[in-house]
């Protein structure tokens, strides 16, 4: 790719979390890559013109979805998805270098889920402080404001930090998805294995409302792949459903099955179809 056909990127920083890995698959020398304290302000970025893309973490293997993310896409001013890209995670525990106390451990609530039986074990009176990202609480251990992180083994290498443990994740294979957002109008051409992602907004919170959505893409055999339930935020109890399904908006099912669902739902936001990634 020449300098010409260079993309700015915005991803879920400081240097060093897994967000940057993920996203050093996708983009080359020529490209700007710019880290942001959370996702919000990673997706803002795009909306403000700032960026043409962000990579934020949407879901992972063992702790499930990321909340903020899907809400972010759901309720906040629109963006599409263009691409994802899938990251195997594994997690160290790092200190200074000579450190001989652990009190406080820092990490991103997400990866503490994943090490609770290690930190259950080994520091079982530690706190757990959460931070924006797992880099983020390397660069507090480092500037002294924790005794310890959970985090990469890169992180460690940036902030000059000791690995006191390597692979410390209860399961094993843990992989996190993430996904491209970029300005809605373009959307990538089919390619035969592409995933659509859509939020559902319900009229009025019914029984079996959750079961005409799924009717709807069954008698297509559109298959889905992912479905979570977010809360509005108008009152307790209503709910929508950000749903991915296999195919493109373009594939006949999957378009007819979208443009049946806007006359029994209050609103879709299409969130986009793009190339599912092979693992």
């Amino acid at each position: 790719m020449s300098a010409a056909d260079s993309h700015r990127f915005a991803y879920l920083g400081p240097v060093g979390t897994f967000t940057e890995a993920a996203l050093n698959k996708i983009t080359c020398d020529t490209d700007v890559k710019i880290p942001y304290a959370n996702v919000t302000a990673a997706l803002n970025a795009v909306r403000t013109g700032e960026v043409d893309y962000a990579l934020v973490p949407i879901e992972n293997s063992v702790e499930g979805v990321v909340a903020r993310t899907l809400d972010e896409l759901a309720t906040g001013d629109p963006l599409t998805i263009s691409g994802e890209v899938t990251l195997p995670v594994t997690f160290a525990l790092m200190t200074k270098p000579g450190a001989t106390e652990i009190k406080r451990i820092g990490t991103h609530p997400h990866a503490e889920s994943q090490c609770r039986s290690y930190i259950a074990k080994n520091y079982p009176h530690a706190e757990v402080v959460p931070t924006n990202s797992t880099s983020a609480a390397a660069e507090l251990v480092s500037k002294g404001e924790l005794d310890a992180a959970i985090a990469s083994s890169v992180a460690a290498e940036h902030f000059g930090l000791e690995i006191r443990a390597e692979n410390i994740g209860d399961t094993n294979g843990a992989v996190t998805r993430f996904i491209a957002a970029q300005k809605p109008g373009w959307i990538p051409e089919p390619t035969g294995d592409d995933r659509t992602s859509m939020a559902i907004f319900i009229d009025i919170d019914h029984a079996g409302a959750l079961l005409e959505i799924l009717q709807v893409f069954a008698k297509r055999n559109v298959n889905l792949t992912f479905i979570q339930s977010r809360p509005t935020g108008r009152e307790l109890g209503h709910y929508h459903f950000i749903i991915d399904v296999e195919g493109h908006i373009n594939d006949e099912a999957v378009g007819g099955s979208v443009a049946e669902l806007r006359e029994i739902c209050d609103d879709i936001r299409f969130l986009g179809s793009y190339p599912r990634e092979v693992r």
